[in-house]
C-alpha cells in the first residue's frame, strides 16, 4: 500500500488541465470580441473617405463644366468681334477699291486731252490737276470765192499762236526769275570760342581783350568773354564771336590777334559750331 502511494508521489498528473483550459479558451474569446469594434471602425473610416472622395470628384466635374461654358461663351464673343471687323475691313477695302477706279478714270481722261502747245490760246489753263473742259467754236461761215484766202489765213494762225505760246513761255521764265532774284538766300554763320592766351601772369588782360575786340572785318560779330584760370596765376580769355564763312574765317583771327605779340602768346579755336 505504501509503495502505491510512493509511485503515485512520484508520478506527475496534471490533475487542473480542465480549468488551464477553459481559462484559454475565454482568454481567446475575449481576444476575438475585442477585434470585431476595431475592423468595423477600420471599414466605417474606408467608406467615410469613399463617399468624400465621390463628393470631390462630383465638384471637380461640375468646376470643369462651368469653367468649360465660360470658355465657350469667351470664345463665342471674340468670333463675333472678329467677324464685326472682319465686315469693316471689307467695307475700307471697297472703299478705296472704288476710289482707285474714280483715279484711274481721272488719269485716262488727262491722258486722253489734248496738250497745252496745242490747245488755243483762249483756253483756260489747268488749276490744281483738274482740266478745265475747252469750248468748241464753230469757225465763222465764208463765201466759197474766198477759198484760197481761208488756207492763209489757217496757216497764219498757226504761225501766230506758235508765236503767242513762245511769247508766253519767255514770259513765264523771266517772271521765275525775278522771283528766284528776289528770293533772300540764306548766309552760312558759324559760332566760334577763342582761347587766347597771355605770356604770363603780369599781362593786362584788359588791355588784352580791349586789343582782341579792336579786330573789326565784314561778316565779324564779337560776343561774351570770361578769364579762365591755366595755372600758376595765369588766366587766358576766352572770347565767342559769330563770323559768316564766306567772309571770315578762323585763319584770318588768329593772323589779327596774334598781332598783338606784345599781349597776345598764342589763339586756340576752342569750339567751332554751325548756324
Amino acid at each position: 500500500m505504501s509503495s502505491a502511494v510512493d509511485y503515485f508521489v512520484q508520478e506527475k498528473i496534471w490533475f487542473d488541465k480542465p480549468r488551464y483550459d477553459d481559462a484559454e479558451r475565454h482568454f481567446y474569446e475575449r481576444i476575438n470580441s475585442s477585434s470585431h469594434p476595431a475592423q468595423e471602425l477600420g471599414a466605417n473610416t474606408i467608406l467615410q473617405d469613399i463617399a468624400r472622395a465621390r463628393e470631390n470628384i462630383q465638384k471637380s466635374l461640375a468646376g470643369s463644366a462651368a469653367n468649360g461654358a465660360g470658355d465657350q461663351g469667351e470664345l463665342i464673343t471674340r468670333i463675333k468681334s472678329l467677324e464685326l471687323e472682319n465686315h469693316s475691313l471689307n467695307q475700307v477695302v471697297e472703299d478705296l477699291r472704288l476710289a482707285l477706279s474714280k483715279l484711274e478714270c481721272r488719269v485716262a481722261v488727262l491722258e486722253k486731252s489734248p496738250s497745252p502747245a496745242a490747245a488755243p490760246v483762249s483756253a483756260a489753263p489747268c488749276t490744281n490737276g483738274t482740266s478745265v473742259q475747252q469750248q468748241k467754236t464753230s469757225p465763222p461761215v465764208e463765201d466759197e470765192d474766198d477759198d484760197d484766202d481761208d488756207d492763209m489765213d489757217l496757216f497764219g494762225s498757226d504761225e501766230e499762236e506758235d508765236a503767242e505760246a513762245e511769247r508766253i513761255k519767255e514770259q513765264r521764265l523771266k517772271e521765275y526769275a525775278e522771283k528766284k532774284a528776289k528770293k533772300p538766300t540764306l548766309i552760312a554763320k558759324s559760332s566760334i570760342l577763342l582761347d587766347v592766351k597771355p605770356w604770363d601772369d603780369e599781362t593786362d588782360m584788359a588791355k588784352l581783350e580791349e586789343c582782341v575786340r579792336s579786330v573789326v572785318a565784314d561778316g565779324l560779330l564779337w560776343g561774351q568773354s570770361k578769364l579762365v584760370p591755366v595755372g600758376y596765376g595765369i588766366r587766358k580769355l576766352q572770347i565767342q564771336c559769330v563770323v559768316e564763312d564766306d567772309k571770315v574765317g578762323t585763319d584770318l583771327l588768329e593772323e589779327e590777334i596774334t598781332k598783338f605779340e606784345d599781349f597776345v602768346q598764342s589763339v586756340d579755336v576752342a569750339a567751332f559750331n554751325k548756324i
